[in-house]
């Protein structure tokens, strides 16, 4: 054997190795694995760490996000909520996020058994509770990994789970005391923003690019203290711009006119044409209201805001639908053929788990990133949105005050309880509200923080040209990561084979519940003890909200588990589920207490 076959075969040795867990887990045998370097390349793949988790645990993320987009793009239902109504095709897309909320959850749990003792995953942000704009309520009911999911060693966890039920109910017990809390016990909390399946539309739909998953990892938690799930503006911009604008007492941001955002650019890149510079944005009607300000300020300036029509440097078209965290990728410059300066910026705004995604990456991509927190009503500019975000929900006089001076309109009683609560959900989870603009740093108690970001494509990205899973050969696949760090950017393509052929492994990868909600005999099946933990573990994802924690018992109240969630059909049927196994196997289902109201 040469030296390169010899290098190769030692290559997949040692991922299969570090990966095991995971891959036994999801019955999944590692073919190949191929390292292509965009920053930092090393000499030795095999020593080709980037981040502060360790070489092992920094293959098994990767891992994680590989079988995550494997398992959604195969068993998510791509594809089947095409030409259907909104309510029919919301069905596929609660499908899909359980498949990839469960495959990214069991990885995490086999992942922790590998942490150092004192060490945890705790999920902070978690992408998939609230609709978005020209989405009804039920749509946002999906399934999800939310604040404060611990994936550690069972001591560890069940601690910090402890801390996590104060920090949500005892309204006394606050931020400083979870630090103080886990400082004094000696444990490194990783804190996390995930986005199972981004862009679950496009992937109901079946469009032909952008579906991905994605995970942040922090090497401390983020200064959140409750579930959170709402909208932020963004600016995207190379780091060089907001700094030459400093320079000559510029001050750029989200709240900059955008005349002297392409002052700054021009000074940044002199020569460049206006209409060179690209405008990425949401776009559609329901976003006019709080956007189009924006949108014409940049054209005014004869600036190109891109549209489905406009080719990308990759050959991809793109798409303004939704998707704001992988364009942050594309933010920099690049020469055409006749040697022209071109210019892609982010603009407008997005969820809060992507947006704060997108603005953890500032140091990795060398981008500047400035947010401000919006409400989750389309009916103001963003100008007036932002600002209305730092009344105070409690004062008497503050449906008069959002009237006079922010609206300067009469506005209806469910106006100002939609402000109340918006305000209310991201005070109550620590979210900054005072400041006019924030940054990623406003959001990580430490202030020097490191970052790790890996995407797993399901489907091609236009912003980089990564494919998505491809089928290679019988139940092998190829699937695409990429794992960033201040340290490094690499693409990593793994092919992967089902051990057990399609059918058997849409079992693997389907949640239990999922499966007997749909007619699976629970009553037949073989019971293992795992599966009490698999349960507890499905129902953080499908109902979080109507769990509630006391000592080592877990209540599932079903009146608070809303019918966009689960319909009252199914309710009934996962009452009797849970009821069986409680009857049958009351040891290993002590911790599962039910309750109707």
């Amino acid at each position: 054997m040469d030296a390169v076959s010899l290098k190769k075969k030692n290559l997949i040795a040692q991922w299969a190795f570090d990966t095991r867990p995971i891959l036994g887990r999801l019955h999944l045998w590692l073919e190949d694995v191929t390292i292509d370097w965009i920053k930092g390349e090393r000499d030795d793949d095999l020593d080709d760490c980037i981040s502060f988790v360790g070489n092992r645990t920094e293959k098994m993320l990767a891992m994680t996000s590989a079988v995550t987009a494997l398992g959604t793009r195969l068993f998510g239902r791509y594809g089947q909520g095409a030409g259907l109504s909104k309510k029919d095709r919301n069905l596929i897309k609660k499908d899909a996020d359980a498949i990839s909320a469960y495959a990214m959850s069991e990885s995490l749990w086999y992942l922790s058994r590998s942490l150092p003792e004192n060490h945890a995953i705790m999920v902070c942000l978690g992408e998939g509770l609230m609709p978005k704009a020209g989405e009804t309520a039920e749509m946002g009911a999906n399934p999800l990994l939310g604040f404060g999911r611990v994936y550690a060693r069972p001591e560890v966890a069940q601690f910090l789970e402890s801390c996590v039920l104060k920090l949500i109910n005892d309204k006394v017990y606050q931020w400083e005391d979870f630090r103080r809390e886990i400082a004094k016990k000696d444990i490194t909390v990783w804190g996390a923003a995930i986005d199972t399946l981004e862009n679950t539309n496009r992937f109901a739909k079946g469009e032909p690019t952008g579906p991905m998953t994605i995970l942040h990892l922090f090497d401390q938690p983020l200064a959140i203290s409750d579930q959170y799930e709402g909208y932020i503006g963004n600016l995207v911009l190379p780091r060089a711009v907001v700094e030459t604008a400093a320079m000559d007492s510029l001050l750029v941001n989200f709240f900059t006119p955008r005349q002297k955002v392409v002052q700054a650019i021009k000074m940044t890149y002199p020569g460049i044409k206006p209409e060179n510079i690209h405008i990425w944005t949401l776009q559609g009607e329901r976003r006019k209201p709080r956007i189009q300000k924006i949108w014409d300020e940049w054209r005014e300036e004869g600036a190109h805001i891109i549209d489905e029509d406009w080719t990308l440097p990759t050959g991809f078209k793109p798409f303004m639908d939704s998707g704001t965290y992988a364009p942050s990728f594309a933010v920099k410059t690049w020469q055409d053929e006749k040697n022209e300066t071109h210019l892609l910026v982010v603009d407008g705004y997005a969820a809060s788990a992507e947006a704060i995604q997108a603005a953890s990456l500032s140091e990795i991509l060398d981008i500047d990133v400035s947010m401000a927190v919006l409400s989750s009503k389309f009916a103001l500019t963003y100008e007036q949105d932002a600002a209305s975000m730092k009344l105070d929900p409690e004062a008497d006089d503050f449906a008069l005050r959002l009237k006079n001076e922010i609206v300067k309109s009469d506005i209806d009683d469910d106006f100002v309880k939609t402000y109340k609560e918006s305000i209310r959900l991201a005070r109550d989870a620590g979210i900054p509200l005072k400041k006019r603009t924030i940054t990623a740093e406003d959001l990580i108690s430490e202030k020097k923080w490191r970052a790790l970001a890996t995407t797993g494509y399901m489907l091609p990205d236009p912003y980089s040209g990564y494919p998505g899973v491809v089928k290679v050969d019988n139940d092998t696949y190829s699937v695409t990561v990429r794992v960033s760090s201040e340290r490094g950017d690499k693409k990593i393509t793994f092919r992967l084979r089902l051990l057990e052929g399609l059918e058997e492994s849409k079992l693997i990868f389907s949640p239990l519940l999922n499966r007997f909600l749909k007619g699976e005999d629970y009553k037949t099946r073989a019971v293992k003890i795992s599966d009490s933990g698999r349960i507890r573990n499905e129902l953080q994802t499908l109902c979080t909200d109507a769990l509630e924690y006391s000592g080592d018992w877990v209540m599932l109240n079903f009146s608070k588990i809303p019918v966009a969630t689960i319909s009252p059909e199914d309710q009934k049927r996962l009452k009797d589920i849970l009821t069986w196994y409680k009857q049958n196997y009351p040891v290993w289902f002590e911790w599962l207490l039910l309750k109707d109201n």
